[in-house]
């Protein structure tokens, strides 16, 4: 068997041209236009291509982006005063920080720092805490895109096993959270796993969805991955200078029944995300302005 492969990056084009409509009659119906701020510290080349990536999926949708890309010297309180303004303009809607950030800056302190209403990362611990509750503000990016993928691979969520291979607060756990959640999209059984669960492999062999973060090139491989499971690829791990995944793919796709390829898989969607969330900024924002 053969999986059959999910094509990230063609979901994501379809989705991001139906967001690009609804733009289209949200700025006619307010005169309002969607408008995110992303900040990039230092001069990481991986970073720079994220968020041009990112200015270009906005243009392409109708939705304004402003770059502020600051010296990797500034200090804690230079961006934090920089967010604070941010969050006090008007007709910005969103904000992205970058990540990583320098190591003097405290990550979570600047991330506290934006206004709730305009994380649109889902970072700030409000919305967090709002998507536990099942009443979520917005989605977060990498795993709302994760769960569109399996919908549109026809994949059987309700029921399910999926085991989120990785805890990081950007991916694994929020993961977990939203398939754990009732709905047609979730309502699976979730098992996260980490670099101390004990016998992994057995764990993920139960897998009927199979999510690998875990950020190790080729980390699982196709013994460790159940005969038929679906298998999306989060990672993105950089191998004599071209790209691979977490999971081996040639290996696992001779077991898996649908697979996510690296590049071309998840990071695509991470983007139609966070334009989507950008539009529910715009509009919360404008209804509760009106």
């Amino acid at each position: 068997m053969t999986a059959t492969l999910i094509d990230g990056k063609a979901i994501a084009a379809d989705l991001r041209a139906e967001l690009a409509g609804e733009v289209t009659e949200f700025r006619h119906a307010t005169g309002v236009t969607p408008h995110l701020a992303a900040v990039l510290i230092g001069d990481d080349p991986a970073s720079a291509v994220y968020v041009r990536n990112k200015q270009k999926a906005c243009e392409k949708a109708g939705i304004k982006s402003t770059l502020h890309r600051l010296p990797d010297l500034l200090t804690e309180d230079g961006l934090l005063t920089i967010i604070h303004q941010l969050n006090a303009t008007p007709d910005i809607h969103g904000i992205l920080v970058q990540l990583p950030l320098p190591k003097h800056i405290n990550e979570h302190t600047v991330l506290d720092s934006v206004n709730a209403a305009k994380d649109v990362d889902c970072f700030h611990p409000e919305n967090v805490g709002l998507l536990v509750q099942g009443r979520p503000r917005f989605l977060p990016c990498t795993p709302h895109g994760v769960q569109q993928l399996l919908v549109s691979a026809g994949t059987q969520i309700p029921g399910a096993h999926a085991v989120v291979l990785g805890r990081s607060e950007i991916v694994g756990k929020p993961m977990g959270m939203l398939l754990i959640q009732r709905g047609a999209a979730a309502n699976a059984t979730v098992t996260i796993c980490h670099s101390r669960t004990a016998d992994l492999a057995a764990i993920t062999r139960q897998a009927d969805i199979l999510v690998a973060a875990i950020g190790k090139p080729n980390f699982v491989t196709a013994d460790m991955v159940k005969p038929g499971a679906v298998v999306i690829d989060v990672g993105i791990n950089r191998v004599d200078d071209r790209l691979v995944g977490d999971v081996d793919f040639a290996a696992v796709r001779e077991v898996a029944s649908a697979i996510t390829p690296v590049p071309g898989g998840v990071g695509p969607m991470t983007i139609a995300m966070l334009l989507r969330n950008t539009l529910t900024a715009a509009q919360l924002q404008t209804s509760e302005s009106a």
